[in-house]
C-alpha cells in the first residue's frame, strides 16, 4: 500500500478499525500525547476535538498528523513484509586475531539451526555480534552478513537493525511491571497478531511446558526466575517475533528444556545460531562453526555416528539432571543415586 492509500484508509474508516487493523496506531498517537481519542469515528473527526495547545506543542496541524500517520504505518508495513521475506543467511569470511583470512562462506536457510562451539573467549560472541549488526566488511573481524544472497547497503542494513535479528542473552531482565498474560497481549497487539487471545495463550502454555517450574499467566514479569523468563521469550520469540534469525547465547545455564526449545524454533522456520559448550546442543544443530583465535577455524556438518551417539549423551545429560534435582531437594548424593 502507498502513502495514499493509507491516507484514504484514515479518511474513510473509523478509527478503532483503523486500530484493530494497525494496533501499532496506538503507540503512534500516545507519542503526540493522544492516547484519549475516540475512537468511534474518523480520525480528522477526533483531532478537531483536541485541545489546540497539544497539536501546537508539536508543531502540527490535523492533516500533518494523518501524513505523518499514513507515512508511519507504510514504513511498518514494508519493513514486516521485508523481514518475512528472508529466507536465507550468508556468513562470508573475514580474518582471525592474527589477521589470517577465514576462508569460509556459508549459508544457512530457514529451519537449519548452527551451533557455534570454541573455548571461552575464543570469537563466539563476536560471530554472533557481527550477524546483528548485518555486518559489512566494517566490524574488527572485515566479515561480510548477505541476506538472499544479496550484501545489503547502508538504507537496507539500518532499516532491518534490530528487527532482522532477535537475540536471546543469558541474562533476562524485565523492567515493567505487567503481569505475563498483560505482557504477551502487548506484543502480540504490537505484532499485529490475527487472533491475539490465541497466539497468548499459546505462547504460555508453551512457556510452561520449556520451563523447569511452572508459573500462572497472572505473574508479574518481574517476578519471575531466570529460567521462566528465558522460556517466556523463547515462546514469544517463536510465536510472535517476525524476525527470522534468532542468536541464542549459552542457553544451556537457563534452566529450561533447551533441546525442546532449539527444536521449537526450528520448526518455526527461523534460522537459529547457538553458542554453546554443550555437547547435547552441538551435536543436535546441522553444523556446528568452529572458532579458533577469534576466527572461524571450520565448519563440521553432524554426522551420522554423531547423530547416533546423541542417546548415549542424552542419558548422559538425564542423570546429571537428576542429580541436578535431588541437590536442590537437599538429598544426600550416593552411590546408588549415580547409576550410569
Amino acid at each position: 500500500m502507498t502513502v495514499s492509500d493509507f491516507m484514504t484508509l484514515l479518511n474513510n474508516d473509523y478509527l478503532a478499525l483503523v486500530i484493530e487493523r494497525y494496533p501499532i496506531t496506538l503507540d503512534f498517537l500516545a507519542n503526540y500525547r493522544l492516547s484519549d481519542l475516540a475512537t468511534d469515528g474518523l480520525l480528522l473527526d477526533a483531532l478537531a476535538n483536541v485541545e489546540d495547545e497539544i497539536l501546537e506543542e508539536f508543531g502540527l496541524e490535523p492533516y500533518d498528523l494523518l501524513l505523518n500517520l499514513a507515512v508511519f504505518l507504510k514504513t511498518f508495513s514494508e519493513t514486516r513484509s521485508a523481514i518475512g521475506g528472508v529466507t536465507s543467511i550468508t556468513i562470508n569470511g573475514g580474518i582471525n586475531k592474527l589477521k589470517q583470512p577465514e576462508n569460509i562462506s556459508l549459508t544457512i536457510t530457514a529451519g537449519e539451526v548452527i551451533s557455534i562451539v570454541g573455548p571461552t573467549g575464543s570469537g563466539k560472541s563476536r560471530l554472533l555480534n557481527d550477524i546483528e549488526c548485518l555486518a559489512q566488511r566494517d566490524t574488527p573481524t572485515q566479515r561480510q552478513i548477505m541476506i538472499n544472497n544479496h550484501p545489503l547497503d547502508d538504507t537496507q542494513r539500518f532499516e532491518m537493525d534490530g528487527k532482522l535479528v532477535a537475540q536471546l542473552s543469558q541474562n533476562m531482565n524485565f523492567v515493567m511491571d505487567l503481569t505475563v498474560r498483560e505482557f504477551l497481549e502487548m506484543h502480540a497487539k504490537c505484532r499485529l497478531s490475527p487472533n491475539v487471545n490465541e497466539v497468548v495463550e499459546t505462547c504460555f502454555l508453551c512457556a510452561n511446558d520449556l520451563a523447569g517450574e511452572t508459573f500462572s499467566d497472572d505473574t508479574k514479569v518481574t517476578q519471575l526466575s531466570g529460567g521462566q523468563s528465558r522460556a517466556l521469550m523463547i515462546a514469544d520469540t517463536a510465536y510472535m517475533s517476525d524476525s527470522p534469525i534468532v542468536l541464542i547465547d549459552e542457553i544451556e545455564n537457563a534452566g529450561i528444556d533447551r533441546r525442546k526449545a532449539i527444536m521449537l524454533l526450528a520448526k518455526r522456520e527461523k534460522i537459529i545460531f547457538v553458542s554453546t559448550h554443550d555437547p547435547l546442543l552441538a551435536l543436535n544443530a546441522d553444523k556446528r562453526i568452529i572458532i579458533k583465535n577469534g576466527g572461524i577455524d571450520r565448519i563440521i556438518e553432524t554426522s551420522t555416528e554423531e547423530r547416533q551417539s546423541l542417546a548415549l549423551i542424552e542419558k548422559l545429560d538425564n542423570q546429571l539432571l537428576k542429580l541436578r534435582n535431588h541437590l536442590r531437594s537437599g538429598d544426600l548424593i550416593t552411590k546408588e543415586l549415580i547409576n550410569l
